[in-house]
């Protein structure tokens, strides 16, 4: 029966070892699912230290709004497969601006006249200034 257990650890071990190899890298994921997709002016921001919601966001244009919804629906299921599991999704019905929040890694998928309107990526690619410290 020790050896049943012992087995038991090390295989449950080795599986999740094997699971999170199958899951990859996040942001690569995503960024070959947007390629496959053809989405274009793929930007990835790193905003690590900028935001406690991720450490990196992405931001994409589809060339329509039925473009725009094939590629959400294409990463989203690449994600799924990937081990990575259902994303949160926003704006799908529309399909003007989708933001899929995966965790780690958030995307915006727009439409080019959208993403112009709203800039993004300017602002979240801007240096953050010093925290000046207050003497007292």
């Amino acid at each position: 029966m020790t050896f049943e257990s012992e087995g038991t650890v090390a295989s449950s071990h080795q599986d999740e070892a094997i699971s999170v190899a199958k899951r990859g890298n996040l942001l690569d994921i995503v960024l070959a699912s947007l390629e496959d997709s053809k989405s274009e002016d793929t930007v990835s921001i790193d905003i690590t230290g900028k935001s406690a919601i991720a450490d990196h966001m992405v931001v994409t244009s589809g060339r329509s709004h039925r473009h725009v919804g094939a590629i959400a629906d294409h990463l989203l299921r690449d994600l799924k497969d990937s081990g990575h599991g259902a994303a949160r999704v926003e704006g799908l019905s529309a399909c003007d601006w989708v933001l899929i929040d995966a965790g780690d890694v958030v995307i915006h998928i727009f439409r080019p006249e959208v993403r112009g309107f709203y800039n993004i990526e300017k602002m979240w690619s801007a240096d953050i200034p010093a925290t000046p410290r207050l003497s007292g």
